[in-house]
């Protein structure tokens, strides 16, 4: 079996060196720099860069990636409702291929940049499953290189679209991997929590993980936050439960806000936040001071709550910007949630890699130690404070023995003194 070594590698929150030993797809050893109790086949020096768990991308859309072009009447609000009908105007004209073509350019910008683990939600909300269809195709293509999560996501609702709810069925049927779902877009708010418990039904009844978009608004009257932890503490579905977004929760008054906290403890519920698409959308009504559209970050980490940030868009009707690089969205998410000091930045990594995992429910193997799957990142930087301040980029990707993605370092050819 094929034994390589990764010299001189600095892992997180330690001050020395190690040496990553490899057999086949796991990691035989780690241990201090200099070790030579095992004969190596290949050997590769990090220089002391800093080395991680994989990225992993919680929250994105690939059936929608650089659809943003597609012609729909603009309006020009910048709203989410309105991308949603704009999305809705649109979606028609789009094939299998087509989708796979632009899901493929969205995996592999997100893979150049250290992602190895990526939960997408899928449209379903089309009577021909056509997104559902294509991204099918796509997990079974590229399962060798990533590990890719499906959502049946009904855009447009599971009442607001007629039939909706049945087709989220049919689609878990299909092979989807999680149930979703958007009670902010039902028509009523009775009709939002039923949509909720339906979620909640189908996840029981499938056996599956469930992500819900929630309350991705500014009213602070939207509280479907609430009946997500009720039904994963009445489901026991815990830990399997996502809450995505909660943009409300900042608009939400203090005494109902930390109420909640101990609901969410209790529920044992995930978050995600997508920093740069929830401040890009949100406070779109607000005159100013203007609302940043940004959940509780720094109160759920303080209650103990797990927390991920995602790319969410990559240019479609939603966000014209992205590049699947989820350094971003720490910085971003650092800087919009006031999580600055250095433990909170030393920290930072954890909401894409860590806490991304759990979100996901792959944490076995997936932690970088003796025994786990050979699977991390090598970082452009010396240490985590660097590497966030300067956003640094991916050099190696190396996944389950194997080196997928491999850049050199930056250089700097000429300097004025």
């Amino acid at each position: 079996m094929n034994t390589k070594i990764y010299k001189n590698a600095k892992l997180r929150h330690k001050q020395e060196l190690y040496d990553i030993w490899v057999e086949g797809e796991k990691i035989k050893d780690i241990v201090p720099a200099g070790f030579r109790g095992f004969p190596a086949e290949e050997a590769k020096d990090l220089g002391g860069k800093l080395v991680c768990e994989p990225y992993v991308e919680s929250h994105i859309h690939l059936d929608y990636v650089y659809t943003a072009d597609i012609p729909a009447e603009e309006t020009g609000t910048g709203t989410l409702f309105e991308a949603i009908e704009k999305w809705s105007d649109s979606k028609s004209v789009l094939t299998i291929q087509d989708i796979k073509d632009r899901a493929y350019k969205g995996i592999k910008a997100e893979m150049r940049n250290g992602v190895q683990y990526i939960r997408t939600h899928v449209d379903v909300t089309d009577p021909n499953l056509t997104a559902l269809k294509a991204m099918l195709e796509v997990k079974e293509e590229v399962k060798d290189y990533l590990y890719l999560q499906l959502i049946a996501f009904p855009q447009e609702g599971y009442y607001a679209y007629k039939g909706g709810a049945q087709l989220v069925e049919e689609a878990l049927k299909m092979g989807a991997d999680v149930v979703g779902g958007i009670p902010h877009y039902e028509f009523t708010r009775q009709l939002g929590e039923q949509s909720v418990k339906k979620a909640f039904e189908l996840a029981v009844k499938y056996d599956r993980l469930l992500d819900i978009h929630c309350d991705e608004t500014d009213d602070p009257e939207s509280r479907f936050v609430e009946n997500i932890a009720a039904e994963a503490y009445d489901t026991g579905l815990g830990s399997r439960a996502t809450a995505s977004h909660t943009c409300a929760m900042s608009s939400y008054n203090n005494a109902y806000a930390f109420k909640m906290m101990n609901k969410f403890k209790r529920a044992g519920i995930n978050f995600v936040s997508c920093p740069t698409e929830n401040c890009y959308l949100q406070g779109r009504y607000d005159g100013y001071p203007r609302r940043r559209g940004i959940t509780r970050i720094d109160q759920l980490v303080e209650n103990g709550l797990n927390v991920s940030f995602a790319q969410d868009s990559i240019s479609d009707p939603w966000y014209p910007l992205g590049n699947g690089n989820l350094i971003h969205q720490v910085d971003f998410g650092l800087h919009l949630g006031h999580m600055m000091s250095l433990e909170q930045i030393r920290n930072g990594l954890d909401f894409i890699t860590i806490n991304g995992a759990k979100t996901l429910s792959v944490t076995e193997g997936y932690e970088l130690k003796k025994g786990n799957n050979a699977s991390f990142i090598v970082l452009d930087a010396p240490d985590e404070l660097t590497a966030i301040r300067e956003r640094a980029h991916v050099l190696l990707s190396v996944r389950n023995g194997k080196n997928i993605v491999e850049k050199k370092p930056e250089q700097i050819l000429k300097e004025p003194f």
